[in-house]
């Protein structure tokens, strides 16, 4: 612990096993940050962040790391949804994830969702680095308030790099002190969730995705590159999920 909050960090390392399948040489996590792993499917093993405290609390500091290396395979969940709650800091607490992917290897970050208490102040960043054959899906999902609650403050940033060019670097700020209009018909017009769901494959890079509107509330666009973006806004954590799932269905069936 720090003299103004808890500090966990928590680090995952796959690699193909040499028989088809992909080990964990690293799994590692401290604190509220609990990794475990869970039964493996075909080629894939699967990695489950067990909470074991509340929070990020004001002034925590959180880090996980996962590096996917080449032939392997990784999916990543949450046992639960992240609760950003005020603490006794008033300072911000801070949530980073730094995700490496090789070529030949695969990730699928599905976190559930974040929730931003009344009272909160938490900044997230996300950052992947993949190379030129890697392949992701990653979902972010934003929830601004409890049931029945004004939200904290939460800031994000999400960056995807892929064989060294940024393909995607997005900023959102919400809440109390965040830049005016955040709530406005630009941004959230009014809902409290707000996901995004990233998909990179290299056969993108030949066929890219069109540009469409899937849903009144959710847009797919092609990404420079091998990638493509889902945005959504909903109303509530289930509809946002539920729209990211019909996204995330029809880029895969794509293939």
């Amino acid at each position: 612990m720090t003299a103004t909050g808890v500090r966990a960090d928590a680090r995952i390392v796959a690699r193909a096993d040499g028989r088809g399948g992909t080990a964990l040489p690293v799994l590692e996590g401290d604190g509220p940050l609990a990794l475990r792993r869970t039964r493996s499917a075909g080629t894939e093993a699967r990695v489950m962040v067990v909470g074991a405290m509340s929070g990020p609390l004001g002034g925590d500091r959180f880090s996980l790391t996962a590096r996917v290396a080449e032939g392997a395979r990784l999916r990543v969940g949450s046992a639960a949804a992240t609760l950003a709650l005020p603490g006794q800091a008033k300072d911000e607490a801070r949530y980073d994830v730094r995700l490496e992917v090789a070529d030949d290897a695969e990730l699928h970050w599905l976190p559930e969702q974040l929730i931003s208490a009344c009272g909160s102040d938490l900044h997230v960043t996300t950052r992947a680095e993949l190379a030129a054959g890697a392949r992701l899906v990653l979902r972010e999902e934003q929830v601004l308030g409890r049931a029945g609650e004004e939200p904290g403050r939460l800031s994000s940033r999400l960056t995807v790099r892929v064989a060294g060019r940024t393909v995607l670097d997005q900023e959102l700020a919400c809440g109390p002190g965040a830049p005016g209009g955040w709530d406005g018909p630009a941004v959230l017009a009014g809902h409290r969730a707000v996901g995004q769901l990233i998909v990179v494959r290299p056969e993108f890079a030949g066929q890219p995705v069109e540009p469409q509107m899937l849903d009144e509330r959710a847009a797919l666009m092609p990404l420079a590159g091998p990638a493509a973006l889902v945005s959504a806004v909903a109303p509530d954590a289930l509809r946002l999920r539920r729209l990211l799932d019909e996204s995330l269905a029809r880029l895969v069936g794509r293939t």
